[in-house]
């Protein structure tokens, strides 16, 4: 069996994988670092452009995000936006669209001025958008088939001029290029390559796939669902069990300006329902997501299920879990509902009335399925507390090994996460880390030459960024 020797090896060549190659092989002197994907590229399952929903999340729109919440997906967003403004393919990385989170209804139009009150010192580009406003906007939102306003209350929370969307299969391919291109650093990216077994032997960790045994003094997975199964696999998380939730899309002539949000209703852990431009689709708005509980670990590969039932480990436990989600009115009624949304003709029925609170004018005839669009998240239950668990999930012994799943927000967490975990791989390797290069590049906190706000662009000495000094003041507050 052929042997490949590391100091980091990588499991999962999506957009959370190839963030932590590149972070490590630009920021730290970790030298050998290697990558293994079980597919022919990059970014093949839930980074993949069509399976998912291309957004970058700033937690300003985010209805389901608290306040602390937000912030922290703010830097989030601000280090990935920094990344891809800085590329020379910055155009088919990152996207400016407008974009807003609709309030319909006396009860969300107040929620949501309320919620402007308390996010918009910290988002200065954030505004309150009254009927007129959103008409000029979205006019599809707004107005109905005969061209009036309409008549309910509405409201929204957006803007104009910032960037929206990410296009993660691209990201994932730039980050590999941009870390092989790291002079000094020897990374192999090793494609078509299934991993079958990790050992630990004294301070390494052997990976075995097909005819290979890697070895590596740190091992890091970022491998969705199966990042659980290869933890269970060395004893580690059994007390998580995995709840796979997939998303499917439908998609319409193009009525959208930007990305149209609604309000998340607090009692469903799942995301609610929206409305974009597909960054690879022209002429296309998308609607979506659904939300179905599949026994998969990758959307439209069933031969991932009995990965899925390794990890599901259903005992009274999880059934403890699951009945109480059902036991709720909201969560029961949604479910069976998303069960309907995959049936043939049914499905734009009610699908249709759902999306007609977006856009009241819109007709059973523009709404056609989105076939083999959309991936799956995993959830994970935390069996000892017997919870759903709603954000994102690591696994961290402590001995130099990592497994990731599920990172929250999304592909917009990808590099504040790499940052997380080269910091735990760069301690565990006794490795050093340029922290000036990190803040300056991804951060943008060069502040002897200039400041960069959040949507990436630079103002040299002597221009103020609207809201620089608001934050500045809030920093010091705080």
């Amino acid at each position: 069996m052929a042997s490949h020797q590391y100091d980091l090896l990588i499991i999962g060549a999506g957009v959370s994988g190839t963030a932590l190659l590149y972070a490590t092989a630009r920021y730290t002197d970790i030298r050998h670092i290697g990558v293994i994907e079980k597919y022919a590229a990059p970014a093949r399952v839930n980074s993949l452009s069509s399976n998912n929903s291309q957004t970058l999340h700033c937690g300003d729109i985010e209805t389901n995000y608290t306040l602390e919440k937000a912030l922290k997906v703010q830097r989030a967003a601000r280090m990935l936006a920094n990344y891809c403004l800085a590329q020379p393919d910055k155009d088919h990385l990152i996207y400016a669209y407008p974009k807003m989170v609709l309030g319909v209804g006396e009860a969300e139009c107040r929620l949501l001025r309320e919620r402007f009150e308390v996010f918009g010192p910290h988002y200065p580009k954030l505004r309150l958008l009254e009927k007129k406003d959103i008409a000029r906007i979205e006019p599809a939102v707004a107005t109905l088939a005969s061209g009036r306003l309409r008549e309910e209350e509405i409201v929204a929370l957006g803007s104009t001029d910032e960037y929206t969307a990410v296009n993660f299969e691209a990201l994932s391919r730039s980050f590999v290029r941009q870390a092989q291109a790291v002079d000094g650093k020897d990374v192999d990216i090793h494609y078509n390559e299934t991993v079958h077994h990790i050992r630990i032997e004294d301070d390494r960790f052997l990976v075995e796939t097909g005819g290979t045994c890697y070895q590596t003094r740190a091992l890091v997975v970022c491998a969705g669902g199966h990042s659980l199964k290869l933890a269970q696999d060395l004893g580690y998380g059994l007390h998580y069990s995995c709840l796979p939730v997939a998303g499917s899309y439908y998609f319409t002539p193009q009525n959208l300006n930007g990305k149209v949000y609604t309000v998340q209703n607090d009692k469903l852990p799942f995301a609610a329902i929206h409305g974009d431009p597909d960054v690879l689709v022209p002429g296309k708005t998308r609607f979506g997501p659904t939300a179905l509980i599949l026994p998969i670990l990758e959307r439209y590969n069933y031969r991932t299920m009995p990965d899925f039932l390794r990890v599901f480990q259903f005992d009274r436990r999880v059934a403890k879990v699951l009945w109480d989600l059902f036991r709720v009115p909201d969560i029961r009624n949604y479910m069976l509902k998303n069960i309907l949304f995959e049936v043939p003709v049914i499905r734009k029925f009610l699908f249709l009335r759902d999306v007609r609170k977006i856009i009241p004018a819109l007709r059973w005839r523009d709404l056609s399925f989105a076939r083999r669009v959309g991936g799956i998240r995993p959830q994970l239950i935390d069996k000892t507390e017997r919870k759903l668990l709603m954000g994102e999930a690591k696994i961290n012994p402590g001995n130099g090994v990592i497994f990731n799943m599920t990172p929250s927000p999304g592909g917009t967490s990808c590099l504040e996460n790499a940052e997380i975990d080269m910091r735990i791989v760069a301690e565990h390797l006794g490795a050093s880390i340029d922290e000036q290069a990190l803040r300056r590049e991804l951060l943008g906190e060069d502040h002897e030459h200039h400041e960069e706000d959040f949507t990436g662009r630079v103002l040299e000495d002597g221009g103020t960024p609207p809201g620089f000094l608001r934050r500045l003041v809030n920093r010091f507050l705080n």
